[in-house]
């Protein structure tokens, strides 16, 4: 097993989200690391770093499983931050996974290539919306995102909610997670307009029916 970083529970956010990803790939080489050495790996911010390593591939519109599944995991993890665990469980058969080589080096270089903005944007600021109580307001929000990603189609905005607020978190940004925090609120306001149009729609149609 690779011994965890030595910066391991450091609260430090001098290291930004691209930094995080290539040395996660560096310190894995081609092997790869479990979920376990990853989590090991991590200071205080363990939690937002795996629901973002989670949330990234749900990015993809329309797509069907993997959602689903990922969404069980991110359930737990925002669960256990919002009442206060230290440190992230998991199962352990979840805790084994590994992540291959290939794929951190992918995520890696997709955050190098794509994700330089958040790096560019984000900073600590406002952290009383990104730590403390601000961080268990960042859970309530992210399990309310994570519940609409398990519904079919339905996975690329709440999951671009939860890639806020994950960011938030990383970087002790309060702006990201009041960002994640809206884009979720006008995702379920969305969702339940639409719900309550089709409800009313199925009335409307009922009543018309010839008895």
């Amino acid at each position: 097993m690779i011994p965890p970083s030595p910066s391991a529970h450091q609260d430090d956010v001098s290291h930004n989200v691209t930094r995080l990803l290539r040395r996660l790939s560096d310190d894995g080489g081609a092997a790869g690391l479990t979920l376990h050495e990853i989590r090991d790996r991590l200071d205080e911010r363990a939690y937002g770093l795996l629901i973002l390593l989670l949330s990234i591939p749900c990015l993809v519109p329309g797509l069907y499983g993997v959602p689903q599944v990922v969404g069980v995991a991110i359930l737990l993890l925002a669960g256990q931050l919002l009442v206060g665990r230290e440190e992230p469980w998991l199962p352990l058969w979840l805790l084994n996974l590994r992540a291959k080589g290939s794929w951190l080096k992918a995520m890696a270089d997709f955050a190098e290539s794509k994700l330089t903005w958040i790096d560019r944007l984000s900073r600590p600021r406002l952290r009383r919306f990104a730590d403390g109580p601000g961080e268990k307001l960042a859970a309530v929000f992210m399990i309310l995102a994570t519940l609409t990603i398990v519904l079919p189609m339905t996975n690329t905005i709440p999951s671009v909610a939860l890639a806020l607020l994950s960011v938030g978190l990383i970087q002790r940004d309060g702006l990201f997670v009041l960002a994640g925090a809206a884009v979720t609120t006008g995702w379920l306001t969305l969702l339940g307009a639409v719900a309550a149009g089709l409800l009313l729609g199925a009335e409307w149609a009922t009543r018309l029916t010839p008895g």
